[in-house]
């Protein structure tokens, strides 16, 4: 009895850290996209146009856009950077405030908004959490991305020189109540290629992006959400 018991203990706990990391996962998941889907979605402005101009003219532009991303969190070790967490999936966009972003591997997440809502669905454990669209964007990249054009109300921009072939801009948020310390895009012909955030925990997540199609054909009922039968729903 003793060693069932054990036994049965063991599991619940091994079940309570695998939930507790698919949060902290769907946390990370959450903060990567929130303030950082970036899509790569302009015609070409020459290779070499300062990154602000070209990034103006693509969130000018651009009212919508579809593609896939891979998203690589990184650490750096006494000089040495590692990956430690790799997920890719694809996104799909309408400004203002309308998004899919679909986490394939490793684990099948979905984070849409309708405009209004953020809801965050995790497949496996058939859960919903759902908050209010605006509190969710604030002063991230995404509120930029998916809302007004107005660039340099909420952030500081500024050239961030060439690195990998890239011309990168530098955003640095205005306001003091937001998770990012300053959010790096690298951009090649007009097109933003890839993207580092770097948010106050410390944390670096690198995102690339391809296959992508800039304003693509939506439906109206495009980014409508529908609770997947069955599903625990939580609202913030």
């Amino acid at each position: 009895m003793h060693d069932f018991s054990s036994k049965h203990s063991q599991a619940r706990t091994r079940v309570a850290a695998s939930l507790i990391e698919r949060r902290r996962l769907m946390w990370v998941a959450t903060l990567a996209v929130t303030g950082a889907i970036v899509i790569n979605a302009l015609a070409p402005s020459g290779a070499h146009a300062a990154a602000l101009d070209q990034f103006k003219q693509f969130v000018a532009s651009t009212q919508s856009a579809k593609g896939d991303f891979t998203q690589r969190q990184v650490r750096t070790d006494n000089g040495v950077t590692k990956v430690v967490n790799t997920s890719s999936g694809s996104f799909v966009f309408s400004r203002p405030g309308k998004f899919i972003w679909t986490y394939q591997k490793p684990y099948e997440q979905l984070i849409q908004a309708d405009g209004e809502k953020l809801f965050i669905y995790d497949k496996d454990l058939n859960q919903v959490t759902t908050r209010k669209l605006g509190s969710a964007l604030g002063s991230s990249p995404a509120a930029i991305l998916f809302g007004s054009n107005d660039l340099e109300k909420n952030f500081t921009l500024r050239e961030g020189g060439t690195k990998e072939g890239l011309e990168w801009l530098e955003a640095v948020p205005k306001s003091r109540d937001t998770t990012f310390e300053r959010i790096g895009i690298g951009l090649k012909n007009g097109t933003p290629m890839a993207m580092e955030l770097h948010d106050s925990f410390g944390q670096v997540s690198l995102l690339t992006f391809g296959s992508f199609e800039k304003n693509p054909p939506l439906k109206v009922n495009s980014f409508s959400f529908t609770v997947p039968k069955g599903a625990d729903v939580f609202n913030n």
